[in-house]
Formats: structure tokens, sequence, C-alpha cells
């Protein structure tokens, strides 16, 4: 009788504890819990030729943010597949080589026709989804509404107690706007398997998106203590703690939980969660009224400089642009966005001429020539999904927009996205915003 994953795909192994340990290690990967080295490792260890182990922790590598490590381990498991494997595993490992060296269209082409033929595979139909999947970095428009296509396609090949496939799907349909049913995927996800850092993650997300701060104050509060620092995903939950209290004015408690998990000197976050949740929280902060120091800014220049030398990936620009604004460097934002604009005219950047346009907005705004900034921004509001991330991070395109409406005097602009926000979701910033506005008019 043959082994199998988790989910009853045959796997080509004889070893009954490198099945466990592979099991085990995929668990773990999925629930952003540490150690899943460790356990991946041991099932290869248990069978040095099994190619599928070497396959996820390939995929561990890429997510660690370790790429050259990744491109041998699944050029590794690529020699063993070919020998030991069967049609299933050798187009599995193939499209995670495709992934891992650097052919995200591909991949994902690759992804969509591998799950059509075997739908369980749940590691190869991971890789569209989430905030920072093939979907969202795509440059697609629409990719909310593909991941949850996606999603409901072969949803008949998941039971109703599968903690992954739940997460998964219940975050998709929160980000397409299916706020109660994602948030009701999300809990059951949570009671089948607590701890789940991308569950709670998820949950925090729907509960941004229904106005409850309360609520998801509570969750993280409750939760983030019992996960290790080590976590991938606690630094990027203590931001979304953070933001709920920017949006209270409380700058204190917002800036203790950055500099208590968030600031790149402690986050064990991935890179483009460190550099994207600091730069987006001290903008937020200032574009709110308040004035982070300037160390925090130079903290996080630093880092980024380091971590992402150079252009090319729209979400990270977006937020190198926002650093280096806000640092008063106008040389290099301007040699940013002529460097994108060049790789959109190549057709090198998938997202398009909105990234090039964000980053000279954000200039614009950090100069206080907020009517530039509302020019370049309010045609291209539409377009800001294509830079990938979540609709709670892109969020801080529309406020930088809002604000810069507000100082420019275009109350009955600024009014009406007000009075749009406030429809879709309460929040006590945007509401007492509005209550400013109103102010002002009488």
């Amino acid at each position: 009788m043959s082994l199998t994953d988790r989910r009853g795909l045959p796997i080509s192994t004889t070893s009954d504890l490198a099945a466990d340990r592979y099991r085990e290690g995929v668990d773990l990967m999925f629930a952003g819990w540490p150690s899943a080295d460790a356990a991946l490792d041991q099932a290869i260890a248990a069978d040095p030729d099994f190619a599928l182990a070497h396959a996820a922790r390939a995929r561990l590598d890429a997510m660690s943010a370790r790429p050259r490590e990744a491109r041998t381990r699944i050029a590794h498991a690529a020699q063993l597949v070919a020998t030991r494997g069967t049609e299933r595993e050798r187009s599995h490992v193939d499209v995670l080589a495709l992934l891992l060296n650097g052919e995200p269209g591909a991949a994902l082409e690759g992804t969509l026709a591998h799950v059509d033929s075997w739908p369980q595979d749940a590691l190869i139909l991971s890789l569209p989804l989430g905030a920072f999947g093939l979907f969202a970095f795509s440059g697609m428009a629409n990719h909310d509404q593909a991941r949850v296509d996606l999603c409901n396609r072969h949803a008949t090949h998941y039971g109703a107690d599968d903690w992954w496939f739940l997460t998964s799907r219940g975050w998709a349909e929160v980000e397409n706007g299916d706020v109660p049913l994602g948030r009701a995927m999300l809990q059951t996800a949570f009671e089948l398997h607590s701890a789940n850092a991308h569950t709670v993650h998820g949950w925090a997300h729907a509960l941004f998106e229904a106005g409850a701060g309360d609520e998801g104050e509570a969750l993280i509060r409750g939760w983030l203590p019992g996960y290790d620092r080590t976590g991938i995903l606690h630094g990027h939950l203590a931001w979304h703690a953070a933001l709920i209290a920017l949006e209270r004015s409380d700058l204190e408690n917002a800036m203790a939980l950055y500099a208590l998990h968030v600031h790149p000197s402690v986050s064990a976050s991935l890179p483009i969660n460190v550099v994207s949740d600091a730069a987006s929280l001290l903008w937020r902060a200032e574009a709110y009224g308040h004035e982070p120091s300037r160390e925090n800014w130079s903290w996080i220049a630093d880092y980024a400089a380091k971590a992402f030398p150079k252009p090319g990936h729209a979400f990270i620009d977006v937020h190198m642009a926002l650093i280096e604004a806000a640092m008063g460097d106008r040389v290099a934002v301007d040699r940013r966005a002529a460097a994108l604009t060049a790789m959109v005219e190549a057709g090198r950047l998938g997202a398009g001429q909105v990234v090039p346009a964000i980053c000279r907005a954000a200039l614009a705004f950090a100069e206080a020539d907020y009517p530039r900034c509302v020019a370049i921004l309010e045609p291209l509001v539409p377009e800001v999904v294509r830079i990938g991330g979540s609709g709670a991070q892109r969020e801080i395109v529309e406020d930088t927009l809002l604000v810069a409406l507000m100082r420019s005097g275009e109350t009955a602009k600024a009014r009406d996205l007000l009075d749009r926000r406030l429809h879709r979701r309460p929040s006590p910033r945007d509401t007492r915003w509005r209550a400013d506005l109103s102010r002002a008019v009488a």
C-alpha cells in the first residue's frame, strides 16, 4: 500500500517516517509556524531520495528569503523525481522550479494546469493564493476575483474540516468583498486548528474590513504571545494591531507595538513584510498628523536599501518610494520612477504605469505639493489593485489621496471619498475626519 500526503495523493517514498514528517512539515509551512524546516529535514534524512520533501524544503527556503538555497534544492528535487516519481510529482516539481527560478508567469500557467489535473495538490494550489501569491503579483486588476474563482472551482475536493483550504478560501472571499462569508470560514478554520498564523492573519483582515477594531485588537493581543517571535507573521500581526491603534489616534500604543515587534531591528519577518510594514506604518502616522522620529525612518531606509537594491517589484517599489520620499531623497524617487517607467515601456512590469505614478505622488505628498499628489493619484485609484498585497496594505494609497484632498482644500471630494469609505466599514479615524470637514464647511 502506497503512502500518501495529507490529502490522499500518493507520494514516492517507502519510509513511514519520511511520509509522516513530510505531512507535518507542509502543515507547519501552511500554518506559518516555526520548525517546518526541521520536520522537512527529518523527512529528507529518513529518505534522501524523497523528491517532494526536497521540493517542499525549496519552497520553504524561498518563503524565508533564501533564493539561492531554494534554487539548489529544487534542482536536486528535479533530478530525483525524474527517476523516482509519478507524473503528478514531476509536474509538482516542474511548477515549483518555474517559480523559484524567477518565471512567475509560466509558474502561474503551470499551476492552473496542474491543479486542473490534481486539485488536491494543496502546495501547488497555494501558489496563486494569498496577498503575495502569483495572482496578487501578476499585475492583474481582477486578482481578488481570480483567487475566489480558483478556490470555488476546486472546493469540492477539500473537506469541511480542511483548515488550510478554509483559511485560503476565507481570506480570498474577504479580499473580494464578501466579508461575512470569509469571516465565517476563517473562524471555522481557527476552531479546527488555532496554532495557525495564517488563519489569525486572515481573520484580522476580516475584522479590519468589517470595521471591528476592538475585536481585531483582542484577537491579536490574545493570540500573539503564544506565537514565537521567529514566526513568519509575528511582526505583521503586530502591524495590524498598530494600525488599529493609529485609527484611534493612539500614537503611543502604535509606536510601542512598532518598537517591540515591527522595527527592522527586532522583526524576524520576511524582508518584504519588514519593509512594507515599517514604511506604511510610519507614513500613515505622519499622514494622520503625528510625527514618528526621524531615526525610525533612517533605520528602515538602511534596511530596505540592502534588502531591495534594485527596482522591479511593484509592491516593494511603492513602499521604497514612501521611504525615499519621507527621507527627502528626491533624486532616489525620481531615479526609481524613471527606471520603473522604462520597465513598463519594455513590457517588464505587469502592474504598469500605476507603480511609477504612485512613486511620484508620494514625493509630491512628502514635499507638501498636495494638488500635484491629487492630480496624479485621483485617476489611478481603480488601478492601485495591480500592485498586489492586501486591501488593508493598499489602502495607504487611498489614505494619501484623501489627506492630500483635505490639505489642498478639495473639501467636497474629500467628503465624498470619506462617505464611500464609511459606507464600506466603520472607522473612528474617518468618522473624525468627516466631522472635521463638516465643521470646516459650517
